[in-house]
């Protein structure tokens, strides 16, 4: 195998998608995607509700995106002073959400929330960070081996969503706190009182509130989690965004508060990439496309069916599946692992890629029919999986 692990990108690891017991016919490798289907190598097509692991929101091959980087690849794709289209998608984003007074840009979402880290530390001279979610895989929030053990202690996981735990470990950690980093969206919707909590204690330490939106932003609303469960009323310092910012074209970007992001005179945030035409003018126009046309409530509308849906379900087998997430992004939770693994197994037989685990996504490209589909798909699967004898250990 010349790419160890089988690719580069590990939640599209065969073993990742199916579990261990991923046969050869299965979908492992894909040729290309339009709409809300992907086609693999040996020319099978699938309805997909994996979307990229949430990169797409409007659907592969949006029209408007793909005509936005036909125009960036004739313009050259890429030149050595920094481009109109980094400046114009950054005032499109002012607009789209106020709070992001300043903005920059890198490749990857693991890239944008490192470097709003470092802005807090600078900003603050502080070093521990508190946070909640999947960040990536840097050395920030991660526990693999090759983390040194001195960055691992500078980084402490708190519950989701649980108020009086993150006041006191906010206020334990006290003026040494640089940051607090949380997915708004962690299995299920956030609350105001948690949201209100984070605000106010983070205030009172004198640290800086990061909200990851890499899978939120520009789904559960234009202005992400922010605008649909802040209100106005919690406002983060920073924000990063990704995934969906240039529908599935690699940008990300960390923005916020003007003198926060001045910091980067002060320390080094930089990627040669970062302002290559082509996804810059993705994102330009995804973010307008997401403003114009109502993205998120249609998201909403079709990802309520689809989580009704896994609701009715995981309410005819509560003992073996359950319904996680919010509309926008769901998914069944299983009583087995090897059980998730069988479902999404048999579901490609059938022809649907759906996720085992966090999380399955609606797109604008998505119609009710398909929804559907996928519903009679997944519920048939689970019967027939649960009526099979358990494999014994």
């Amino acid at each position: 195998m010349t790419i160890p692990g089988f690719t580069s990108t590990g939640s599209k690891r065969p073993a990742a998608l199916f579990g261990n017991a991923a046969g050869d016919d299965l979908a492992l490798r894909m040729t290309r995607s339009a709409g809300a289907k992907v086609w693999d190598a040996d020319g099978r097509e699938y309805l997909d509700f994996i979307m990229a692991l949430g990169a797409v929101t409007l659907g592969y091959g949006h029209p408007a995106i793909m005509a936005a980087a036909r125009d960036a690849i004739e313009r050259g794709g890429v030149g050595p002073l920094a481009p109109v289209d980094e400046a114009e998608l950054a005032t499109s984003l002012r607009h789209s959400m106020p709070w992001l007074e300043s903005v920059r840009f890198l490749k990857t979402g693991a890239e944008a929330v490192a470097a709003a880290v470092r802005l807090a530390r600078v900003a603050t001279g502080r070093e521990r960070i508190l946070g909640c979610g999947y960040h990536g895989w840097l050395d920030l929030s991660n526990e693999s081996p090759g983390v040194p053990a001195a960055v691992r202690a500078l980084y402490q996981a708190v519950p989701f969503n649980d108020a009086e735990r993150w006041r006191s470990a906010i206020r334990k950690a006290g003026d040494e706190l640089a940051a607090v980093v949380v997915e708004p969206v962690v299995d299920g919707a956030p609350s105001r009182e948690w949201l209100e909590c984070l605000e106010v204690e983070v205030r009172r330490v004198g640290a800086v509130l990061v909200f990851d939106e890499i899978k939120t932003g520009f789904r559960v609303a234009v202005g992400g989690a922010a605008e649909r469960w802040g209100g106005g009323v919690v406002v983060p310092d920073l924000v990063v965004l990704g995934k969906a910012l240039a529908n599935g074209f690699p940008l990300a970007a960390v923005g916020g508060r003007a003198e926060l992001l001045d910091q980067v005179e002060r320390t080094w945030i930089s990627s040669t990439l970062a302002t290559e035409l082509v996804s810059l003018a993705a994102a330009r126009a995804a973010v307008d496309y997401c403003a114009n046309s109502r993205v998120p409530d249609r998201l909403r509308s079709l990802g309520q069916r689809l989580f009704d849906g896994l609701g009715g379900i995981a309410a005819r087998r509560p003992d073996l599946v359950t319904a996680r997430g919010i509309p926008e992004m769901c998914y069944l939770g299983f009583a087995r692992e090897e059980l998730g693994a069988e479902v999404a197994s048999e579901c490609a037989r059938r022809g649907l890629l759906f996720k085992r685990n966090a999380y399955n996504f609606v797109s604008f490209a998505h119609d009710e029919a398909q929804v559907d589909h996928c519903l009679g798909v997944v519920g048939e699967v689970v019967a027939v999986v649960a009526g099979r004898p358990r494999r014994q250990p």
